[in-house]
């Protein structure tokens, strides 16, 4: 791509820009907050490639200008400080091309929402949810270490530990989905089950699917579409967890989607919790096309949402995690399982944007 027509692609935005400055600051716009969440939302997408271009506009006059000087100008000291100056900047225009092109290649729109998380243990019986409750762990830790908030909308512990199914919400200011969307998919770990008698290895799996939270004015949802059913919760919490009907479920009608909350005493705030996880998933249903369209393009599906795929290995035996979609290996897996996943997802990351700019290039 040449210089200036990258700039020009940049610039080109500029009026589209300041059009979406201008209605931000409207009263008409303010008082229709549907609108208002969305021109906001393109106008913090838009600044940060606008706040690049112009950096990388005034990169390139100030090159021009020092070879200007290089090639006319007679003073000595004036050519040198020309020279440096060419020096300085020259090797640092490719990595803003670079970084410019990512931009202007559109984004998951949904990278910037909070996430939610569902693990399953699937294929190993008990084995498999215990390690199920590992990934839990896992991601527990994780959360915590980038400050991300954790909660729990409903769990099925597993008969000797872990659990059969556990769904939770992490939400942060850091595009959370963004970051968590490639733990989606079968996770399979080989080791010596704690329910095993024999000292034998056996492989298990558990699968996680990662939905990025649904917004208030993502999809419209109303009452008079859902069913509501109150129930006794289970499970631990105490007498009065377990004696009154503060467990909820939503089912809604149309799709036949069911969820359901128990983890809260209050009613109301596990209604509250079970409408927010059912808006989510409908979302996620038309998030899915999405991701479909990106999977028949892309090779190696690095962040395609497929759950089918076995993305990751856990071989406890070798202390060894390793991601099959870019053959990425650690060999330090209780590091890993204590939440240390940054470096996985930064490949990851790597990977994507690769595919990206190729899609972009071809």
């Amino acid at each position: 791509m040449a210089e200036n027509t990258l700039l020009d692609k940049v610039l080109s935005l500029q009026d589209k820009f300041d059009n979406l400055q201008a209605q931000l600051s409207d009263p008409e716009v303010v008082s229709d907050m549907k609108r208002f969440v969305q021109l906001n939302k393109d106008y913090k997408e838009l600044e940060p490639i606008i706040r690049a271009g112009l950096q990388y506009k005034k990169m390139l006059e100030d090159l021009a200008s020092a070879k200007d000087i290089l090639l006319n100008e007679k003073d000595d000291e004036l050519r040198e400080m020309a020279r440096e100056e060419i020096g300085e900047i020259e090797p640092k225009i490719p990595e803003m091309e670079q970084n410019i092109k990512l931009m202007l290649i559109p984004a998951d729109p949904d990278d910037a929402k909070n996430a939610m998380v569902e693990i399953r243990g699937g294929t190993g019986g008990d084995e498999a949810a215990i390690f199920a409750g590992d990934l839990f762990r896992m991601y527990a830790k994780f959360a915590e270490k980038r400050g991300w908030k954790l909660e729990v909308t409903d769990q099925a512990p597993g008969t000797s530990g872990g659990y059969k199914q556990i769904v939770f919400k992490l939400s942060g200011n850091d595009g959370v989905y963004g970051v968590m969307k490639y733990e989606s998919g079968v996770h399979r770990v080989q080791r010596v089950p704690q329910t095993e008698t024999q000292g034998r290895i056996q492989t298990s799996a558990a699968s996680v699917a990662v939905f990025p939270e649904a917004g208030e004015f993502d999809i419209d949802l109303s009452w008079d579409d859902i069913r509501l059913d109150l129930f006794c919760a289970s499970g631990p919490g105490g007498q009065g967890v377990n004696t009154t009907y503060s467990a909820v479920r939503l089912t809604h009608i149309p799709s036949g989607l069911v969820v359901q909350c128990q983890e809260e005493r209050s009613q109301l705030k596990n209604k509250d919790r079970a409408f927010e996880e059912l808006r989510t998933r409908l979302y996620n249903l038309e998030h899915q096309k999405y991701l479909d369209g990106i999977a028949a393009k892309r090779k190696t599906m690095v962040s395609t949402g497929d759950r089918s795929a076995k993305i990751r290995t856990y071989n406890y035996p070798q202390g060894r995690v390793t991601d099959h979609r870019i053959n990425w290996s650690m060999y330090n897996l209780p590091v890993f399982m204590d939440g240390d996943i940054q470096e996985c997802i930064e490949q990851l990351q790597v990977a994507e944007n690769a595919e990206r700019l190729k899609e972009a290039g071809d």
